[in-house]
């Protein structure tokens, strides 16, 4: 149902240049995919960290200058009294978090949609105190000739939601953040939908049940409302820990098509598929009751987090759909289907 390209995967953190000599590239994935011209266009999450000396650790930082972020460097001994080390996610120094990576987004281009090239310079680099932790994950949709960028914010204040949107892909704006925390895989409906922009999105719950799919509709993108719970995590091994959206819904003659992703047992991360009606995308017509994808290839079973398949970007493209998608929070990768194929499985 679901083919992997042979030739995967199809970017890795050796392809891109740092956005700062003293940093590396560990993990370029999770892209947002978009149509524009004659290419298709890969927001990649680029992950960085510090090159580390001996008796250190360093941990990437954002400091706002001038109303833009700048990468800098912190460092202390790794024999400070003030030091505790947070496994592989980063350290706190004096009751203070620090992020071992630091996420920006990254464009990659290519006239097949297999072979790509990467910017050497970031796209969308962190630069308000909302996102010094990072910019992660970005979907992207085009709607009235823009193309409308949400992204998942992070910093000390919590992650969220925030959006952009650019006309060229060269000059961006920041619209600021849409959703409050803790909320995030967003992904907005490609076009209005009885004159409302709609979306799913996926609030935090640390209360009562499980992360789960949400819906919501807009007057303009940026104030959000009608707030409904449409999918809950089930109890199958699968998807028994959360749930949330992946890239913008597809339109089908029967619905629109939204594959989503779960988190299971033992922290694995698959994909699966929800049917929507078209004209009240808050209904649900059908689930599938198995994922559609699962981590099988070495590439998706071993790295900085091994067993995960993460998307939020497909492209149609003669008549298949190019499935981009994050693997191991290291890797971007491709796989190839059909709308009938996944249709097929609800």
């Amino acid at each position: 149902m679901i083919k992997r390209y042979e030739n995967n995967p199809i970017i890795t953190p050796d392809m891109v240049k740092p956005s700062t000599p003293d940093y590396e590239v560990l993990g370029a994935f999770n892209p947002g995919a978009v149509r524009y011209k004659d290419e298709i266009i890969l927001l990649l999450r680029v992950a960085e960290a510090c090159k580390q000396e001996e008796g250190f650790v360093s941990v990437p930082i954002v400091e706002i200058k001038d109303g833009e972020g700048v990468a800098e460097i912190f460092k202390v001994r790794l024999d400070d009294p003030d030091v505790k080390l947070k496994d592989t996610r980063g350290i706190v120094y004096k009751g203070k978090d620090y992020l071992s990576t630091l996420s920006h987004i990254r464009l990659a281009r290519s006239t097949d949609g297999f072979n790509f090239t990467i910017d050497e310079k970031p796209f969308l680099f962190p630069a308000t105190k909302d996102e010094v932790f990072g910019v992660e994950d970005a979907r992207i949709i085009c709607i009235d000739n823009v193309y409308y960028i949400n992204y998942s914010v992070v910093s000390s204040n919590s992650y969220s939601t925030a959006l952009a949107r650019t006309l060229d892909f060269k000059t961006l704006e920041r619209l600021g953040i849409i959703l409050c925390p803790e909320n995030k895989d967003a992904c907005i409906f490609p076009e209005k939908i009885n004159g409302k922009y709609c979306a799913l999105i996926r609030p935090n719950n640390g209360g009562f049940g499980k992360s789960s799919i949400w819906y919501a509709d807009s007057n303009d993108l940026l104030r959000w409302g009608n707030f409904k719970c449409l999918i809950n995590p089930r109890d199958d091994m699968w998807e028994e820990m959360k749930i949330g959206g992946g890239a913008p819904s597809i339109k089908t003659k029967e619905g629109w098509l939204q594959i989503y992703h779960g988190k299971g047992r033992d922290q694995v991360y698959s994909l699966s598929a929800l049917l929507l009606d078209l004209n009240e995308p808050y209904k649900v017509l059908k689930r599938s009751t198995e994922p559609i994808m699962i981590p099988e290839a070495s590439y998706e079973k071993e790295g900085f987090f091994g067993n995960c398949i993460f998307s939020n970007g497909i492209i149609e493209k003669d008549g298949k759909l190019l499935i981009y998608y994050g693997a191991c929070d290291n890797f971007t990768c491709v796989a190839e289907t059909t709308v009938e194929d996944i249709l097929a499985t609800l």
